[in-house]
């Protein structure tokens, strides 16, 4: 992504259906995600939201929200928290995900990702942990996951 992304986020989400078409411009730019069809519904430095609607193109068969959907969410919000959060002078990448199943996922799943420490500027590369909990409609945690993102200084030549 860019140092944009946050402005392009909250220029559109003051518009009608601008969270909307902000989720869609990610899917394009990552269009595996657009498989769960996410909704950014909060996107600012160490914080992101987003949802994903229960239905049967993210259900299993136990008529659930399927394990997988639910990574995908933690990765897209986690990913897009991130980004925000990092100073532009930083790039990123996910490094590894550990997952918790807590319990059956049924309804519209809203993500919540947070880093577990303030992200900083640094010449050596880290690791953040972002720390991201699915809840369901009635406020129940049913997915928890943390996600290791690499944090690395950009190269000179990147201006993006």
């Amino acid at each position: 992504m860019s140092a944009n992304v946050l402005q392009i986020y909250r220029t559109l989400s003051r518009k009608p259906l601008g969270k909307w078409l902000f989720s869609r411009l990610i899917c394009f730019k990552a269009p595996y995600f657009g498989s769960i069809k996410p909704r950014m519904t909060l996107l600012e430095p160490n914080r992101g939201e987003a949802t994903i609607a229960h239905r049967r193109s993210v259900t299993n068969h136990l008529g659930t929200v399927h394990a997988i959907a639910l990574c995908n969410l933690a990765e897209f919000v986690g990913g897009l928290t991130t980004d925000v959060s990092i100073p532009a002078s930083m790039r990123w990448i996910p490094k590894g995900m550990t997952v918790e199943y807590v319990k059956k996922a049924v309804g519209t799943m809203r993500a919540v990702a947070t880093p577990e420490f303030a992200p900083h500027a640094s010449a050596d590369g880290y690791e953040l942990p972002m720390n991201v909990v699915v809840d369901n409609p009635q406020g129940e945690a049913v997915f928890r996951a943390r996600i290791s993102m690499w944090v690395s200084p950009k190269p000179a030549r990147d201006t993006r």
